[in-house]
């Protein structure tokens, strides 16, 4: 992507963050109906053109994305793709790329949350290594006169029990629906988002009441060059600890919380 598509998907992906920042935001389930937009646009060049006109304000195609997307996918995602839309777009191409990385994104996200995303990132190098060895099964997932089902059902076949529910779900999607891409290049770019994804460290902050998105983002930008990386924040409010914060990073904890302090206070003072 070039000039204003690159600005508007990084605009995206921070959009995205800020969501699934939120742990009651199902991952797995946003990135189902991402997809599902991804198809729609894909399908329909007419939608696409209209959506990302440049003549067209910016409003007016948020507003209609919400009109056709309201009551078939979640609130999430009608809000994420009508902040897309709002965006400018060099090629209406461009913003299908940009909805199905987000889709991968947050199932990668999901396999993140669940401690998975090692496994998702080791399985799509290895089944890369699997397809490149058999000339038989790469013809077979490539063949453009199978159906879409068919494929379907043969990778459920091949990785039904045996990989995570998410690295299945990326590589059906990327052999039912290669969009003009190789096998090889499609999972090229799947791997390299989750190297990418597991690049940012994860923080685990508890507080007494929501952070404000300055807090959330001096917050990041301190642990950020702390640790040295990039830092992802899971937010969750506890009214227990009182008040400030704690943080968990991995197996460490910078605990911060008037709760904590109390404690702290306590056992010094029963010594």
């Amino acid at each position: 992507m070039n000039g204003a598509s690159r600005e508007a998907l990084v605009a995206a992906r921070e959009r995205l963050d800020a969501l699934t920042d939120n742990t009651s935001v199902d991952a797995a389930e946003l990135a189902g109906e991402l997809a599902a937009v991804t198809a729609l646009l894909d399908r329909e060049v007419s939608l696409r053109r209209v959506l990302t006109d440049p003549a067209q304000a910016g409003e007016a195609k948020a507003e209609l994305a919400a009109r056709l997307l309201s009551g078939q996918v979640g609130g999430e995602t009608v809000d994420l793709v009508s902040g897309m839309v709002r965006s400018r777009w060099s090629q209406s191409r461009d913003l299908v790329d940009a909805v199905e990385e987000l889709a991968n994104t947050a199932d990668l996200t999901a396999a993140q949350r669940s401690g998975a995303l090692d496994d998702v990132e080791d399985e799509l190098f290895r089944f890369g290594r699997i397809v490149a060895s058999s000339t038989a099964l790469r013809a077979a997932l490539t063949d453009r006169t199978a159906t879409a089902t068919a494929k379907g059902e043969l990778l459920r076949s091949l990785l039904g029990g045996k990989a995570n529910a998410v690295t299945e779900r990326l590589i059906v999607r990327l052999v039912t629906a290669p969009r003009g891409r190789s096998l090889e290049g499609g999972l090229e770019s799947l791997s390299k988002l989750a190297a990418a994804r597991r690049d940012r460290m994860v923080a685990v902050v508890t507080s007494a009441v929501p952070l404000t998105d300055r807090q959330k983002q001096r917050l990041g930008a301190v642990l950020a060059k702390v640790y040295g990386r990039q830092m992802h924040l899971n937010l969750d409010v506890d009214p227990t600890v009182l008040g400030g914060i704690s943080v968990r990073v991995g197996d460490e904890l910078i605990d911060g919380s008037v709760a904590s302090r109390l404690d702290e206070a306590s056992r010094r003072l029963a010594g």
